[in-house]
């Protein structure tokens, strides 16, 4: 049974109050549901490029939004790679409940590397060894576990979740997770992307809804150096898994988590600030009408506002070059939603 070695250092202990301290400040403050789709579209976007770029993606941010935004059909891998993280994103955002289980998991890595890897390897446990290299030196650095103890490990560490729950803080139980999993590499691909979203799902126990506001991967890709030494291993997994020690990476993993939570409570302090300063009132009737509603019509908005016909069409226009809303059907049944 998985039982990992960590020491509850003041510098961790200090790091969850500070965390705790900010969640709560997020958690009283109130925001409409338009401010909370931008930043929850912001962090999709930050998401998809900082956790692609850690495993080498070349896309910058600027082009990961663009593609994001048009998805297109023709793509390169590297293109796929962010389409597919996104799709994850949205896909376990949509879970009213999650079951954090070996199923789960398998479907996040058979995500995020659709029409990427062939297919006996996507969504599946390898079945083969696997090595890892430093990218810098081209040396291998870390043999993880024979592929036929992976199974089982996985098996033991989504039980070891289960079982601490509410016995163990759930930002050591996320970061302990992210850690062993890596150390495991379950997959022929797509481990850390893997890694990343399970972590997220785990995250969301916070109390924050830190799973669609919140991405934690841009921590990681300010120094990918850094975050490969702390969360990997070196050498031969059964020489070495019973010596280690998960102190050091916790600590590193709340840093990023602080790191992170000031990030959101900046921009939602933007966000909170631009809409009042760049809609009219006539904009915010429309998209509380929609808030409510689920859609609305220009018939239906003419009769919220004394806006003529054409100066309505502008409305609209404005409203979706700023993705707020977008545009569905033709002719006399258009409608427009908040944009996903």
């Amino acid at each position: 049974m998985f039982e990992p070695k960590y020491t509850i250092s003041n510098k961790l202990i200090n790091n969850i109050k500070r965390i705790a301290g900010l969640t709560a400040e997020l958690n009283n403050q109130k925001f409409s549901g338009i401010i909370l789709l931008e930043l929850e579209k912001n962090a999709r976007e930050i998401s998809s490029f900082s956790s692609t770029s850690i495993e080498g993606n070349p896309l910058p941010l600027t082009e990961v939004k663009k593609i994001l935004k048009l998805k297109p059909n023709n793509i390169r891998d590297s293109e796929r790679e962010v389409l597919n993280y996104n799709q994850a994103l949205l896909k376990l955002n949509s879970l009213t409940a999650i079951n954090f289980k070996l199923s789960l998991i398998l479907d996040i890595q058979k995500t995020i590397t659709k029409s990427l890897i062939a297919d006996y390897a996507s969504g599946k446990i390898r079945q083969e060894p696997v090595f890892v290299n430093d990218p810098r030196k081209g040396e291998t650095i870390y043999l993880p576990p024979d592929h036929q103890d992976v199974k089982p490990l996985l098996n033991h560490l989504i039980k070891y979740v289960q079982q601490n729950k509410t016995k163990v803080d759930p930002l050591i139980l996320a970061g302990i997770f992210h850690k062993q999993f890596v150390i495991i590499h379950p997959f022929l691909d797509g481990n850390g992307r893997t890694a990343r979203l399970a972590t997220k799902v785990l995250l969301a126990g916070m109390g924050l809804n830190t799973f669609n506001l919140f991405s934690f991967e841009n921590y990681y890709n300010k120094n990918v150096s850094k975050y490969f030494q702390k969360v990997g291993a070196f050498g031969n997994y059964y020489d070495i898994y019973e010596n280690i020690d998960f102190t050091e990476w916790l600590e590193y993993f709340a840093d990023g988590i602080i790191d992170e939570l000031l990030r959101v409570q900046k921009e939602l302090k933007t966000f909170a600030i631009t809409p009042d300063k760049t809609l009219k009132p006539y904009h915010r009737k429309l998209l509380n009408y929609i808030e409510k509603h689920g859609f609305i019509t220009d018939k239906e908005y003419g009769k919220l506002t004394e806006r003529a016909k054409a100066t309505r069409s502008l409305d609209f226009r404005k409203l979706i070059e700023m993705d707020l809303i977008e545009r569905i059907g033709k002719g006399k049944s258009t409608y427009y939603k908040l944009k996903q």
